[in-house]
This record gives C-alpha cells, structure tokens and sequence, in this order.
C-alpha cells in the first residue's frame, strides 16, 4: 500500500500553466519602465549655460519718445551708472568645508583657482548652514553671483560678522554638481 505525498503531485498527463515568482514580475516592469523613460528622454536638449562677458552683451536700442510737435530741446544725457565689471582674479575667495566628506574644501578651492577667481584659503567651517552658500561683503553682491553661476551654487547671502569683509566666503554642505 502506497500512502500519497503531500503536496500530491500532478500527473504526466495533467498540464498546467506555471506563474512566474514576484520577483521576476518587478523585473519585468523595471525594465519596460527603464525603456519608456529612456525613449521619453532621449530628444531633450542639453541643460547647460552659456556664461558671457557683460561688456560682450549688446546694448538695448534706446527708446524716445514721439514727439509732440514742439521745439525739440536738446537735453544733455544723463551718463548711467555702470558698474565696473567682475575681474575674477582680483576677487578673494575662501571656501570651507561643513559636510562630512574629507577634502571639499581643496577640492572646490582648486577649482575656483581654475576658473580664474582668487583662491585664498580652504578649511572646515563648525556651525550649521542650511546648504551651500556663496557669503559676500558689502558691495560685492555681483561677484558673488558671478561666482555662484561658475560653481552652479543658488544660495546668496550677505556675509556676517564672522566672515572675511573683502573675501567672498563658500561654505559647502555637499558635493557640487
């Protein structure tokens, strides 16, 4: 007398369809996914930026207003206020480091040397900054947006009492893109 196993077992003959694991399932579907995004993002185009001089920058043609009919009187024109514009090698930059990935600071500071801006100093910076900030000293608001578009930072922010007042200061929270 045999005694059946469980679970019984089919017969030769009986057919039955077989379901595939969950796991091949979720592999399945991240791959059809990873395709569909691949092809939705392949025409796009590239998201970097052209950087240009101010003074290569064509003037806006003036404007004057229709005249009304009387003696035009000549008036002398105003000269507008420039600002000279940004030489990056004569702006100081220190950088400090407030993330815990080793050598950030030297790292970034050898490229902001690259790019043609002062690099002063680089060290560790103890405090808690929300994320990485370009800091500028009174009346140097312009070079600080000229160096946070170089290193791709979209944090500005006045410098405090603790920070260099003729250095631009960068304290970093993470690796820059």
């Amino acid at each position: 007398m045999s005694f059946p196993t469980w679970p019984p077992h089919p017969r030769r003959d009986e057919r039955g369809a077989v379901l595939p694991s969950p796991v091949v399932l979720l592999s399945v579907v991240a791959v059809a996914l990873a395709a569909v995004t691949f092809f939705a993002t392949r025409g796009e185009e590239p998201t970097e930026r052209e950087i240009t001089q101010a003074a290569q920058q064509q003037e806006s043609p003036e404007v004057t207003a229709p005249s009304d009919g009387a003696e035009d009187e000549e008036k002398p024109e105003k000269p507008k206020k420039t600002k000279p514009p940004v030489v990056r090698s004569d702006v100081g930059v220190v950088v400090f480091n407030n993330s815990g990935i080793t050598g950030l600071a030297a790292d970034v500071l050898a490229r902001v040397d690259e790019v043609g801006w002062n690099g002063v100093a680089a060290d560790n910076w103890y405090g808690t900054i929300p994320a990485t900030t370009v800091y500028f000293p009174p009346g140097m608001r312009d070079a600080a947006q000229k160096l946070a578009l170089d290193l791709g930072i979209q944090r500005l922010m006045p410098a405090d009492g603790e920070m260099s007042d003729t250095d631009l200061t960068v304290i970093l929270t993470g690796e820059l893109a």
